[in-house]
């Protein structure tokens, strides 16, 4: 009921930090979301715990698949007439680059959705969207 009343406030009023403390990893990651023009435009702000690789330093790996999976469930529940927590089927992630100690942004696309099974691909990025530092797709039972 909880997660009910989140999707709820965050599709009438815009409420999407409740919607994000309803979901306890992305509310652990920090993950924020604003509606824009275009869409949904996920956000990671850096903390200094995200960091995997202290030398480099880069965001840990775990951390950045997290963020976009985390994203795509938001953007489904916000977006589809889904009442409760999407499962995940598949998560397949290519990193392309080091994600650096930097606020990072995701972008989410529905790319197939039927009544029990919907297909999302995700785009991640830090300083430029068309130089992301990942981009993974995730399938999720709607049931």
């Amino acid at each position: 009921m909880i997660l009910q009343n989140a999707i709820d406030k965050a599709r009438s009023e815009g409420a999407y930090a409740e919607l994000v403390k309803a979901i306890p990893y992305a509310e652990h990651l920090g993950v924020q979301m604003a509606q824009q023009a275009d869409g949904f435009l996920f956000e990671l702000p850096f903390r200094e715990p995200l960091v995997g690789n202290h030398l480099l330093p880069a965001i840990h790996g775990g951390v950045v698949a997290g963020f976009m999976e985390n994203s795509a469930m938001l953007h489904l529940l916000v977006n589809q007439e889904q009442g409760r927590l999407p499962k995940t089927v598949d998560f397949a992630i290519d990193y392309l680059r080091s994600a650096g100690p930097k606020t990072t942004y995701a972008r989410c696309d529905v790319t197939r959705q039927g009544r029990r099974v919907a297909h999302v691909s995700i785009s991640c990025w830090q300083d430029n969207p068309c130089k992301p530092v990942a981009v993974a797709r995730v399938h999720f039972i709607l049931e």
